[in-house]
């Protein structure tokens, strides 16, 4: 038996491996003021906490998706001063008075903007879980260039992945919203 193997048969007491409860940790935490989705918080949040952990777990905005949590997949996707930003690489505590855009702050409950719409109606969300941070990123190219040349578009979105879709009618989608805002 090599050393290794010896390590692994000797009994250990559970106490040993014991986890802290989250509670019994002394954890620092900062009160904050967050302005999300135009309305302003106060919030009491551990300074380790991801602005993707408060969105989702404090604040129960769901829509902004827990992916890769390593800045690779583009699901966690906000507008923070209406620029496309990872949550899952952001501490809450890094943004100090500016404005963090979810998904849920797009649009009115009672109608959907049209960028929502065209991807509704061209079917450019499948599983639809990487359509909240495609339709922010989309947001934000919209505003800077209200008609965007389709490479533009690819580029804009390229940082947040799709397993369902080929990205065809997102692109599509993005299209069509901009010539409809164009024109009207």
């Amino acid at each position: 038996m090599n050393k290794f193997d010896l390590r692994l048969a000797r009994p250990y007491a559970p106490q040993q491996f014991a986890m802290l409860n989250e509670l019994d940790r002394d954890v620092q935490r900062e009160a904050l003021r967050l302005r999300v989705n135009g309305e302003d918080f106060e919030i009491l949040v551990p300074v380790h906490k991801t602005l993707l952990e408060v969105l989702r777990e404090d604040m129960g905005l769901t829509g902004t998706k827990h992916g890769c949590e390593l800045g690779e997949c583009g699901t966690c996707t906000v507008l923070v001063d209406g620029r496309p930003q990872l949550s899952c690489l952001l501490l809450p505590i890094q943004l100090g008075r500016s404005e963090v855009t979810t998904v849920e702050g797009l649009g009115g409950t009672a109608e959907l903007t049209p960028l929502q719409q065209a991807f509704a109606e061209l079917g450019a969300a499948q599983c639809g879980y990487c359509t909240p941070a495609m339709l922010l990123a989309a947001t934000s190219l919209l505003r800077q260039e209200p008609k965007p040349a389709r490479q533009r578009i690819r580029e804009a979105l390229a940082g947040n992945l799709c397993r369902c879709t080929g990205y065809v009618k997102i692109v599509e989608a993005v299209e069509l919203a901009a010539e409809r805002t164009s024109h009207g």
